[in-house]
């Protein structure tokens, strides 16, 4: 099932636990704004490139919206339709004031030159700008993009409307990004996990962890819950998995990752198929790197108690009933990996204020807002009598329906 279509059944069955009006309810679906624009610049060589860059942007009931932009060869318009609905959502559930948005270029980033990525972000900004803003849309790092791409993109916006720092968050700390940035959404996946386990009268110390995925996300979690006393005890990346029922040394892992560039070759653990991480012996797994990777296939096979979604919809459907039934905790993307927008929010507010905070600080905030999200989740599974994701959705959309409602924009 595709991340559109599961997205959009995940908001009609919280908006029948609402009780909201069809009309109402085909407003929100329906995005705001979607943008294709060409890109066409010149490569090093002198030849001509052209290139398909889009904006979705798909709710501002509750203030600028707010998403990543990626360079990927494969940029699908459903999955970043359902990734800027998403935003929407978890932007409600974080109770921060944004809508949702998502973007990119299809293009393959390795295939081209810095000078190159240069031409095509100042191109596609150029093409953009007047629908970008800080009070409209402001757009983040993702997939095949980083604080460079941020920063080619404030200097474009700003030769058209001045010096705007709060355009673009994930920004180099240089030109006005927040500390803490980097390992928010990992910080934020150890604070929903703390929440959660909290609930159910656990900490981290001592349970045995496996985490997909081990890119930014997946090694700063891995990082923080290993200092934690958390026992992480599979690992896997593009390039391999391995794992070592006693605990995997994380620094020592994450040393070698810098220095090979990937897992694979560690002597720390033993290698295994990179696609049995998700069905590995342990308590608490944690996906964090595409979509749609647990499914009908799989999910009888997992053996953790807990899912902590850092992806961005890890799960299938079909996979969440199944999983269900076995009676697994499933903590929801929504709330689980919201920790990179709650501090993106914190960035844009430093650089309206012109007034930068330091890292205690943002981490201290950050662990307020996910653990408050964690406990409003909590509070619409009790209201609704539903799973830990039904009251996120319905946390999400409610607070997003209020919002539209309150402006006088239903239909």
């Amino acid at each position: 099932m595709n991340a559109l279509v599961a997205t959009n059944r995940n908001f009609k069955l919280a908006a029948r636990l609402l009780g909201l009006d069809s009309k109402l309810e085909k407003s929100l679906l329906i995005p705001f704004r979607e943008i294709k624009v060409e890109c066409t610049i010149p490569k090093d060589d002198g030849t001509l490139a052209s290139f398909v860059g889009f904006r979705v942007q798909h709710d501002n009931a509750r203030g600028p919206m707010k998403g990543g932009i990626r360079y990927h060869p494969e940029v699908d318009p459903d999955e970043v339709n359902a990734l800027a609905q998403l935003m929407t959502w978890k932007t409600a559930v974080a109770n921060i004031p944004y809508g949702g948005a998502k973007g990119g270029i299809g293009c393959n980033p390795g295939d081209l030159s810095r000078s190159e990525l240069e031409r095509l972000t100042r191109v596609f900004t150029q093409k953009i700008h007047d629908l970008i803003g800080i009070h409209t849309d402001v757009p983040a790092p993702d997939m095949g993009t980083g604080p460079q791409t941020m920063a080619w993109i404030l200097d474009e916006y700003s030769k058209f409307h001045g010096y705007s720092p709060a355009v673009v968050t994930g920004k180099p700390i240089d030109l006005g990004g927040s500390l803490g940035r980097d390992a928010a959404t990992g910080r934020g996946v150890l604070f929903a996990t703390e929440a959660l386990l909290n609930d159910h009268g656990k900490t981290i110390a001592g349970h045995r962890f496996a985490i997909q995925g081990f890119g930014n996300v997946g090694s700063w979690a891995a990082q923080l819950i290993h200092e934690k006393g958390g026992k992480i005890v599979a690992v896997s990346d593009i390039t391999g998995a391995i794992k070592n029922s006693k605990g995997i040394d994380i620094p020592s892992l994450l040393k070698h990752v810098k220095e090979t560039r990937g897992v694979k070759g560690f002597h720390g653990g033993d290698p295994i198929d990179a696609k049995s991480i998700l069905v590995e012996d342990c308590d608490i797994l944690i996906p964090a790197a595409l979509g749609g990777v647990i499914n009908r296939e799989n999910a009888n096979e997992i053996k953790a108690k807990f899912i902590i979604e850092a992806a961005n919809h890890p799960t299938d459907p079909e996979a969440d009933e199944i999983l269900s039934k076995k009676g697994v905790v499933i903590l929801p993307d929504i709330l689980a990996n919201s920790g990179g927008v709650t501090v993106s929010y914190f960035e844009w507010v430093q650089n309206i204020q012109g007034f930068m905070w330091d890292e205690e600080k943002v981490n201290d905030e950050l662990k307020t807002y996910m653990t408050k999200g964690f406990k409003d989740v909590k509070e619409m599974c009790k209201t609704h009598n539903c799973d830990l994701r039904m009251g996120a959705f319905t946390l999400g959309v409610n607070r997003v329906a209020r919002a539209t409602v309150l402006r006088g924009w239903e239909a």
